[in-house]
């Protein structure tokens, strides 16, 4: 009788736990059976530019393109390459902004527009980036790319390695100015890409591309994107233009903690990429909107783990995420978490589901769920019981799986 008793016992506690696994692994945010309403949007404006794209800042989302992935020489938006790697050498202590760079006479011989340095003087870091980012100093960008590297050469593989990292994968460098070489060149996804990463990344750099003006040794030079003159929200970044590249703009502007970014590359004239910039991002903000999802390791959800020393662990994501939308479709959408079955051992970072944002019952973005902490095998009791349990688990969902189906 004693045997009976323990074993029903048993039985009870196995279909407790495996009930219990159910309520954890369903979503936690119910889909509503009534259908969104259907999305208008009207097409992006045309822009006569050789190439082009529009995305959001913080959720990479492409709201226009054309010709957006085709190679095409930058001129001086390489620059912003230039920049991102003086960022980096700060952040990581191997330079500092009161360092003193001696100018080289290949510096101040450098061609194209000018900071107006001389040979053999000793310039402060600040001011070459300054120099860089406003008056778009060749002479600058050579002096701080030998500051670094060397010698420009060096500078540019490392360029070239920085941009492989950032995912650019259409992009090559030469040199740090972006003068003319038929082996120099990128795509306007490219520069979204590497904006993108400069807005995020160095965010108190980056404030350098909002100064309208640049005074040194007695010259006063105007910012060249007259975006920070035209369009108010318009906060950087950088202008470019050759006779083989046509006039090239990234431009970034944040209205409402929308950030957006367009890059215009080859338009035919200054006037129109700035008003070709201005309608894209218009065009952004007026029908698309941003919503942050969810942050970072912040825990989304308890997810049951079998035969797992903890018999729970709590499901998050390794970024923050952000959807954008058309405009006033945030009120439809509908969040689903799908947990995989756990079983441990589980490794803090693994992927264990997924967490979809839907709008007509269709998902539209997806991000994997992640384990935000390890959970490691349990012991041989807590393995014994939950191979009993995930055997009545497994019967269970088969059965309501039938049901569902019938």
């Amino acid at each position: 009788m004693l045997r009976k008793a323990t074993l029903l016992s048993f039985i009870s506690l196995t279909l407790a736990l495996t009930f219990a696994n159910i309520a954890w692994a369903s979503p936690i945010i119910p889909i509503p059976s009534k259908p969104a309403q259907p999305i208008v949007t009207p097409s992006a404006p045309n822009i006569d530019a050789k190439g082009y794209i529009l995305i959001d800042a913080n959720s990479g989302k492409v709201l226009a393109e054309k010709n957006a992935d085709g190679r095409m020489p930058p001129a001086s938006l390489t620059k912003l390459m230039s920049l991102y790697i003086i960022s980096g050498a700060l952040k990581n202590g191997s330079i500092h902004l009161n360092d003193k760079v001696r100018i080289s006479e290949k510096a101040w011989r450098t061609g194209g527009s000018r900071m107006f340095i001389k040979v053999n003087d000793e310039v402060d870091a600040k001011s070459l980036m300054e120099g860089i980012a406003v008056a778009s100093g060749n002479d600058a960008s050579v002096a701080m790319a030998e500051f670094i590297a060397g010698t420009e050469e060096g500078f540019a593989n490392i360029m070239n390695a920085q941009a492989k990292e950032l995912g650019m994968n259409n992009s090559h460098f030469i040199d740090s100015t972006g003068l003319p070489n038929p082996n120099h060149y990128s795509t306007p996804r490219d520069f979204a890409i590497l904006a993108q990463a400069l807005t995020t990344t160095f965010p108190e750099d980056y404030k350098l591309f909002s100064e309208k003006w640049f005074m040194f040794n007695g010259i006063k030079q105007p910012n060249r994107n007259r975006l920070l003159w035209r369009f108010q929200y318009a906060d950087g970044l950088k202008t470019g233009h050759t006779d083989e590249a046509g006039y090239c703009l990234v431009a970034s502007a944040l209205k409402d903690k929308m950030r957006l970014i367009s890059v215009v590359m080859g338009a035919p004239s200054d006037a129109a990429r700035t008003e070709d910039s201005i309608r894209l991002l218009t065009y952004g903000f007026r029908f698309f909107e941003t919503h942050k999802i969810h942050s970072a390791d912040t825990p989304l959800a308890v997810a049951r783990v079998w035969k797992g020393s903890s018999k729970t662990i709590k499901l998050g994501l390794n970024e923050a995420w952000y959807a954008t939308l058309p405009a006033g479709q945030y009120k439809n959408v509908q969040l689903n978490i799908q947990v995989d079955p756990l079983t441990a051992p589980i490794v803090k970072g693994q992927t264990c589901g997924s967490f979809n944002i839907m709008l007509n019952n269709q998902i539209i973005a997806s991000k994997p769920i992640i384990a935000l902490t390890d959970d490691p095998k349990g012991g041989i009791l807590r393995r014994a019981t939950d191979s009993v349990s995930f055997k009545f688990h497994q019967i269970f969902t088969k059965s309501s799986d039938k049901m569902n189906n019938a």
